[in-house]
This record gives C-alpha cells, structure tokens and sequence, in this order.
C-alpha cells in the first residue's frame, strides 16, 4: 500500500484517481504531479513500485509542501 502525504491510497484505483484522495490535489494537479514524476497515470496504486511512489511524494513536496 502507498501511503502519501499521510494518506493510505486504495489500491485498486489508478494513480490519477487516488492522488485526489490527498487534501488539495484535484485532477488536473493529479495530473500535472504523475506527469513531472514520470509515471502513468493509468497504472493502479498496487502496480506502482517503491522508486514511483518516490518521485510521487519529491513532486508534491516541491509543490507545495502538502505534508
């Protein structure tokens, strides 16, 4: 399971869907966030692996600092 920002994000969701499950993220920085770290946003949560999930969280700390 990938826990960002402190969130548990569902597994079963693609990435672009469970990023908006964080506070402050909609769609469109869904988006924009996946895009500048590289991943596909059609891939689901339980795909992602440990170094996706990590570019994930550097982008959104870099953004804005969510955590």
């Amino acid at each position: 399971m990938a826990r960002i920002a402190g969130v548990d994000l569902p597994r079963n969701k693609q990435a672009r869907i469970a990023l908006t499950y964080i506070f402050g993220i909609g769609n469109s920085r869904s988006a924009r966030i996946l895009g500048k770290a590289e991943v596909d946003p059609e891939k689901k949560v339980q795909d992602l692996n440990e170094e996706e999930v990590n570019r994930i969280r550097q982008v959104i700390e870099a953004e804005g600092g969510i955590e």
